[in-house]
């Protein structure tokens, strides 16, 4: 069972050091470059998490959920990572269903969106797995998974 944690001084440094596979890194940062996309664009508002299993961390996490407008996308999975050695063990799927319970208990958000670059090593597989759907935007392929049932 998974769970997400506040980034802290005490569990930064052993969150910093979990890395993607080598195939992976062209479409995930790794935390530290990510907490500093967060950092320059504070109108996103983003919502970072350690994601552990049990006292272990094994991931990170980052959402934007009320941002300040455009160009920022409200109710948006920014980053998803799940260390290479902790891969494959269903933490990546715990993980977008907290995530997705978080944006339930929001009023109002009825689809959570979310991007990746197209090629060996992409996340869209584990994302249509999940049930996003692409929705034919942007450079980066964006894909959205609804909430409600319509």
């Amino acid at each position: 069972m998974v769970s997400l944690q506040p980034i802290t001084a005490s569990n930064r440094d052993a969150l910093e050091a979990l890395r993607v596979s080598p195939a992976q890194r062209r479409f995930v940062s790794g935390v530290t470059e990510s907490l500093r996309q967060a950092a320059e664009h504070p109108g996103a508002r983003a919502i970072p998490w350690g994601v552990y299993a049990e006292d272990t961390p094994v991931g990170f996490a980052m959402i934007a959920d009320e941002v300040d407008g455009p160009p920022y996308i409200p109710h948006y999975l920014w980053k998803l990572l799940i260390d290479e050695r902790h891969q494959r063990k269903g933490y990546g799927t715990e993980t977008l269903d907290l995530i997705v319970d978080y944006f339930r208990g929001r009023p109002g958000v009825e689809v959570i969106w979310t991007s990746a670059g197209e090629g060996e090593g992409s996340p869209i597989p584990f994302y249509e797995g999940y049930g996003f759907e692409r929705t034919g935007e942007y450079e980066e392929h964006e894909a959205k998974l609804r909430l409600t049932i319509t």
